[in-house]
């Protein structure tokens, strides 16, 4: 599995979403959970965009948060 959050999580947020990923692939699909890859890529704000406006540029309109 291949997933893309913005940069600036704290490390225990990524490892509960590995395993939140991990389970719902095992569960869904009866796979053993070695077989399961998960990728985490964290994507600096300033290159993620929704609609033209980059999440570092809308932070300032959504009270700092991206």
């Amino acid at each position: 599995m291949a997933i893309q959050v913005r940069s600036g999580r704290d490390p225990e947020s990524i490892r509960r979403l590995i395993s939140a990923v991990t389970e719902a692939v095992v569960t869904s699909l009866n796979t053993p959970a070695p077989t399961v890859r998960v990728i985490v890529t964290e994507v600096p704000t300033t290159h993620w965009a929704n609609g033209d406006v980059t999440l570092a540029e809308a932070a300032p309109r959504n009270g700092g948060q991206p």
